[in-house]
């Protein structure tokens, strides 16, 4: 049995979904069940065996140390974060509680239970952390890609609470020889992805006739990583990632934002036409650029793939329309999130930034 935390937002749920599709190994799948944390997300798993959900809190550490008592997970892995740069603008406090004091009170609970595990139980156990590209800053045009050595330069709340949420798994194994592994992905794409972030958001205006808005010039440039290429990704880490390392895991896709949002525009004329005749991109507004936004992000993943022998099997022209796809054949999922909290947020976010 495996424990995941924040099982329930998009890249935990499609990793639960993922797993319990490759393996008979049952999921303890704990998850605070926030805005974005949504349990429609493994509807397909109501009934299934291996399934365990249960609602809480990583920073509720009797609550963490009754489910690894109980369950006795072989490992842990962590994908329980707020993850908006935006939200961590307006707010940043709720990031610092999950992702630095979260993270912290997940790892004392873990290193306690591991702490009184033995034998081959101990020498089995894992913690796999999973993190984000942003925490190593911002690159130039010309600048190589990040690799895991790079410096840590985070720029935003955001990015900043999962750098300090890295600097925390690395000392526990450092100091404690807890066995965890981190790994640092680019942006993800792909079902269950809430309409806050770049892609979802696009495609939910575009189909409700709304703007599409797009910060600066849209030319911030983004590796982008088809979801479930990471769930792979992670599935070799957890295999045969090495203790105390740091993998990157990207999809070789770097894009300009505004790019993106043609290539949505265009596949979205193609599947699902407006009714007017016109082309979606005509929806498309330029809007005030968030405070710090980072021009560039680029992972070199060569060490997992050198290491590990993983690459991503999705193309981004295959990736996305999958993407665009799934969205328009869950309308129900779609607009079962958008409640009035999430209207109030794109309220909140957007109505003030002039065109």
């Amino acid at each position: 049995m495996i424990l995941v935390t924040g099982g329930a937002g998009f890249i935990g749920a499609n990793f639960v979904l993922d797993w319990l599709s490759h393996s008979e190994e049952a999921v303890v799948n704990l998850d605070k069940l926030t805005y974005a944390g949504n349990q429609e997300n493994l509807a397909s798993l109501e009934d299934h065996p291996g399934h365990v959900f249960v609602q809480g809190d990583i920073a509720d550490t009797a609550l963490v140390t009754d489910l690894l008592a109980r369950y006795r997970p072989r490992a842990v892995l962590n994908f329980a974060a707020e993850s908006h740069v935006d939200r961590s603008i307006h707010g940043p406090e709720t990031f610092i509680q999950t992702n630095i004091v979260g993270t912290f009170r997940l790892l004392e609970a873990v290193r306690a239970h591991w702490g009184g595990l033995q034998g081959g139980d101990k020498a089995a156990f894992r913690l796999l952390h999973v993190s984000t590209d942003e925490v190593y800053g911002s690159l130039s045009p010309t600048d190589p890609a990040f690799k895991e050595t790079g410096r840590y330069e985070p720029n935003s709340p955001y990015s900043a609470s999962k750098a300090a949420s890295d600097h925390l798994v690395r000392a526990y194994h450092h100091t404690y020889g807890l066995p965890v592994v981190t790994t640092n992905c680019s942006n993800n794409y792909g079902p269950f992805h809430f309409p806050e972030k770049l892609i979802p958001l696009m495609v939910v205006n575009a189909l409700a006739g709304k703007p599409l808005p797009v910060y600066g010039d849209g030319q911030q440039v983004r590796d982008w990583l088809y979801v479930k290429d990471h769930c792979s990704a992670l599935r070799r880490v957890l295999e045969a990632g090495r203790l105390g390392e740091t993998y990157n895991v990207g999809g070789w896709n770097e894009k300009p934002n505004l790019e993106i949002v043609h290539t949505v525009c265009g596949l979205l004329d193609e599947l699902r036409p407006r009714s007017d005749g016109k082309p979606y991109a005509t929806q498309i507004t330029h809007v005030t650029d968030r405070p710090g936004h980072d021009r560039r992000y680029a992972i070199d993943a060569s060490k997992i793939e050198q290491e590990l022998g993983w690459r991503p099997a999705e193309t981004f022209e295959t990736g996305i329309r999958k993407t665009i796809q799934w969205y328009l054949d869950n309308p129900a999922w779609v607009a079962n999130v958008q409640s009035g909290a999430y209207q109030h947020w794109v309220h909140k976010n957007y109505s003030a930034r002039a065109a």
